[in-house]
């Protein structure tokens, strides 16, 4: 029975992007799709997915509306967790933490590298509010579209958010059921690892 070993003090954040890398290369859509849970300041859990645009030292980067359901828990509650599943892989990695705002900048940056009709789209969509119809958000994109026929500009409301990574937990499936855990506890600026029983 062979199992998956982590190194003692492996970088957490290193390791997930080589998981990342076997996935892009594997994975036959979206990769970086994760189901992201939220709550609301009374604890009402809700999950959906998102992608996740980047991953670095400040932790695991997304975007939306921050008027969507989403953007109001994180508002009210600012902790969240992630899972990521990557089937063809037979790994899945948590995370949980706290949530912050990117940068303008950062949000008018990767708005701003979507293609036309994503952009007319985020601007258009009242996400998570009830929608008439269909054919009223296309009617919604084409008179943007006209009001707007050169750049158009990123509203306020349409924000990057970044999860700090307090606890990531790497898991790779084994046969009968002998899974390998691995769990990362933040502690300061160092990681904390634990083999985890499956």
């Amino acid at each position: 029975m062979n199992g998956f070993e982590i190194v003692p003090g492996t970088d957490p954040i290193a390791l997930f992007r080589d998981w990342m890398t076997e996935a892009e290369a594997r994975e036959m859509n979206d990769p970086n799709a994760v189901a992201l849970a939220t709550a609301s300041r009374d604890g009402m859990p809700s999950v959906r997915m998102v992608l996740v645009k980047r991953v670095d030292e400040l932790g695991f980067a997304f975007y939306s509306n921050a008027e969507s359901q989403k953007g109001v828990e994180l508002a009210e509650n600012p902790q969240a967790a992630m899972c990521f599943h990557w089937k063809s892989l037979r790994r899945q990695v948590r995370a949980s933490g706290r949530v912050a705002e990117l940068t303008a900048e950062d949000a008018d940056e990767y708005f701003h590298s979507r293609t036309r009709l994503s952009q007319l789209g985020a601007v258009a969509s009242e996400q998570s509010r009830v929608l008439e119809s269909r054919e009223s958000l296309e009617a919604r994109v084409r008179e943007l579209g006209s009001e707007f026929p050169g750049e158009i500009p990123r509203p306020d409301y349409w924000k990057g958010y970044v999860l700090r990574p307090e606890r990531i937990e790497f898991w790779q499936d084994g046969a009968g059921r002998l899974h390998d855990r691995f769990r990362f506890i933040r502690i300061a600026d160092t990681w904390r690892m634990d083999r985890l029983f499956p």
